[in-house]
């Protein structure tokens, strides 16, 4: 265990674009929600209130990550991970599972709904550092332990997510493992053969979707090849999201004036939120919401490198890169550089458990910066203290 170092405060940086994210979502939800909310309950606030409580829950998970020692959470790697494959399970094969727009994601657990993949993400991450600690590949040797344990479990994790169907969170999980074993010294070789290895039977599932009733997956292929051609169905939503973009302009038409939340564009306070920003505030508002978030993933990944051990190093990469991943790949979804997948967009969009997560991870990161072995660069007499 790392040994405590109670000298260094959390990375003020870290926790400073963290809230700063967090309040312009909050904004967006306000903004992006304000019809929906209205529809369907005669309250414009209704989105973002939801979103205040599950702000507010997610603040005491990150509390509770950020009070009690990284190193202590290794013990439940293990235990984490069998977890959420009986909550991903449940899902899918049970009938507690809930269904929205065809896919089963969420579970009731003692009257609370939420969504087991988010869970999976940072109990795989965790897992993956705990087995690559504790199993090191050196030179290229020595990898059959570790490989041999995560190989079997990501295939189960990643089968059980994609069969709900979720294929963007399949996405971010299968490239945060990736990028973690990269971290290894894994022959490149088997980087090299994973691709077509899994990627080739990943693009034959999808196009067998093509002749089943619930064929969307292949659509969202169509639509992205060519969305104008399909913009009267298959196509809709991420054409409504190009007009968003272009009706923006420069600097937007305004905070709380889009025209595409009234009922045009699908998911807009969720999966699309980043249309709205672009709408409402403009090519400066995304580029600065782009920039908030390399700013937050840069600083974590300059950190958590400073982690005196070789588990603190694995977890901050893998929490880092989960949230960098998931925010790319929603980026480039809103702006037609990938096919639609539905995944939200990191402490920005509107949805409980992603948030929660997000949180808790954010967290976790601002535990691994007091353990650090540089103490800050800023001058932290200036800043308020802040003690955990």
């Amino acid at each position: 265990m790392a040994k405590r170092q109670s000298a260094l405060p959390i990375d003020f940086p870290i926790l400073f674009l963290t809230l700063t994210l967090l309040a312009f979502g909050l904004i967006m939800v306000l903004s992006s929600g304000a019809v929906l909310g209205f529809n369907a309950s005669q309250n414009t606030y209704f989105y973002v209130f939801q979103q205040m409580k599950w702000v507010l829950i997610g603040i005491f998970f990150a509390f509770v990550a950020i009070r009690v020692p990284y190193a202590f959470w290794r013990r439940f790697a293990g235990f984490g991970v069998l977890i959420s494959l009986g909550l991903l399970i449940a899902v899918i094969f049970t009938d507690k599972g809930i269904a929205t727009q065809g896919s089963a994601r969420w579970i009731k657990v003692v009257g609370i709904t939420i969504q087991p993949s988010e869970i999976t993400k940072l109990a795989l991450v965790l897992f993956y550092a705990h087995v690559l600690d504790r199993y090191p590949v050196i030179k290229g040797k020595g990898w059959h332990t570790p490989l041999g344990i995560l190989i079997p479990v990501s295939t189960l994790v990643l089968a059980l997510v994609y069969k709900q169907p979720d294929l963007g969170t399949t996405m971010v999980i299968a490239l945060t493992s990736a990028v973690m074993l990269l971290q290894t010294e894994i022959s490149t070789l088997w980087f090299v053969l994973a691709g077509p290895t899994f990627g080739l039977p990943l693009f034959y599932l999808i196009y067998r979707t093509k002749d089943q009733p619930t064929h969307y997956q292949w659509d969202r292929i169509l639509a992205w090849l060519n969305p104008w051609k399909y913009a009267a169905n298959i196509g809709y939503q991420i054409t409504n999201a190009e007009i968003a973009f272009g009706s923006g302009g420069l600097f937007g038409v305004g905070l709380g004036r889009s025209l595409q939340k009234y009922g045009f564009l699908p998911e807009n306070h969720t999966d699309m939120i980043f249309a709205m920003v672009g709408e409402e505030l403009g090519l400066a508002g995304t580029l600065l919401l782009v920039f908030l978030f390399i700013a937050l993933y840069a600083r974590a990944y300059y950190v958590v490198r400073e982690c005196p051990d070789r588990f603190g190093r694995l977890l901050g990469f893998g929490l880092t890169s989960t949230l960098a991943i998931q925010t790319t790949i929603n980026l480039g979804v809103v702006t037609g550089v990938l096919p639609v997948t539905g995944i939200t967009l990191p402490l920005i969009s509107y949805g409980g458990s992603s948030l929660v997560i997000t949180l808790t991870e954010l967290g976790l990161l601002l535990n691994l910066s007091r353990f650090r072995t540089k103490a800050p660069t800023y001058p932290v007499k200036n800043l308020p203290k802040i003690t955990v």
